[in-house]
């Protein structure tokens, strides 16, 4: 079973796609391609993406059963004693610059301590 995620990709690349797979939503194409057709949709997939997203979802003999491939995508795969897991970019800032917390009271126990809340 082979899974792709298209996300801002040209109509194009999902025209191509569907010979080999089913679309069943927009931009998530899924079906059972031989490996070796498999590897050059995926090559086709990373030519013509552009400035697109891609995440290709495959099965294989592992312990999860499966393995997955990015294409510009801001998570990536890595493998963690024998698991892929997915690694998120961290968006949280710090409170401030230097990354340690402003000194003094907060807020919420200066209204506790002036009793106005």
């Amino acid at each position: 079973m082979t899974v792709i995620v298209l996300t801002n990709c040209p109509p194009g690349l999902r025209g191509f796609l569907t010979r080999w797979l089913l679309e069943i939503s927009a931009g998530v194409f899924i079906g059972n391609p031989s490996a070796r057709i498999r590897d050059l949709l995926w090559d086709e997939v990373q030519k013509y993406a552009d400035q697109g997203r891609a995440l290709l979802a495959h099965t294989t003999k592992n312990e999860q059963g499966f393995t997955f491939r990015t294409y510009d995508h801001a998570w990536h795969p890595i493998d963690h004693e024998g698991l892929t897991l997915i690694r998120r970019p961290n968006d949280r800032k710090p409170p401030v610059a230097d990354g340690r917390r402003k000194p003094g009271w907060s807020l919420a126990s200066k209204r506790r301590r002036f009793g106005k809340g």
